[in-house]
């Protein structure tokens, strides 16, 4: 190990086009940590077939660390797990090389934490996928109370990489809370920072890469270094910063 990661040493997995997984864990990750990040890669054209293939083909991209062993993996990506189902998922997951924490994982994780069962669910999916993130947390027991979309420019799920927060915005400011446990902004390409920051309602507000990073620290045993709202402390003197 080296000497810049007494916390621990984090590997990271972001679908190949995604610019946000890395600058959020930057942020949200305590500085005793080092993030070492793999791209999540498939040559494929149609998104569905992308976002299996991340999932499906985790040890070949867990291959690419050859003999450096990060302490626990965080795989940041949603919709890969929404479209090939939990119990896939977990069966990939026992299978790994290295111990993996799905956003999914996480965010189950952290929801059950709240003692959140109703919930209000945001994304920036296109249709098909969308309905497949319904689907994943209606199986998982959680009722979706409400769900509303982030409009992206086409079908194509690269083009959530083009979404800033205040995309978001509007779609939060617009949801009914009433009976809603927590509000989930689904999604690591979407940046969610900002969003969290402001938040100002009782129901907790969630997003798939803050639950990751929460979710690392206690895998790591390290539970200390999460806040009363069960983030990692610090991240917010830590995004004034990057902002």
């Amino acid at each position: 190990m080296s000497g810049y990661a007494r916390t621990g040493q984090i590997g990271i997995g972001t679908p190949q086009a995604n610019p946000t997984v890395e600058a959020e864990m930057g942020i949200l990750l305590p500085r005793t940590c080092s993030q070492h990040v793999v791209r999540l890669r498939s040559p494929a054209d149609d998104p569905a077939t992308r976002l299996i293939a991340y999932i499906e083909e985790l040890d070949t991209h867990l291959a690419g660390y050859d003999s450096f062993k990060p302490d626990v993996f965080g795989f940041a990506c949603t919709g890969s797990a929404y479209l090939v189902g939990a119990a896939r998922e977990a069966e990939i997951v026992a299978a790994a090389r290295l111990p993996v924490v799905t956003a999914t994982a996480a965010i189950r994780w952290a929801l059950e934490r709240a003692g959140a069962k109703r919930i209000a669910l945001v994304a920036p999916y296109p249709g098909a996928l969308f309905q497949a993130g319904l689907a994943y947390w209606a199986a998982q027991g959680f009722e979706i109370v409400t769900a509303k979309q982030v409009t992206i420019a086409s079908s194509d799920t690269r083009n959530i990489y083009a979404l800033a927060a205040d995309d978001a915005r509007p779609v939060l400011a617009e949801l009914d809370l009433a009976g809603v446990d927590a509000v989930l902004l689904s999604g690591t390409g979407l940046p969610t920072l900002p969003l969290l920051a402001d938040w100002a309602h009782e129901v907790p507000l969630l997003s798939s890469n803050a639950c990751l990073a929460a979710c690392l620290m206690d895998r790591l045993e390290r539970s200390d270094l999460l806040d009363e709202a069960g983030w990692v402390r610090g991240w917010q003197g830590r995004l004034a910063e990057a902002l």
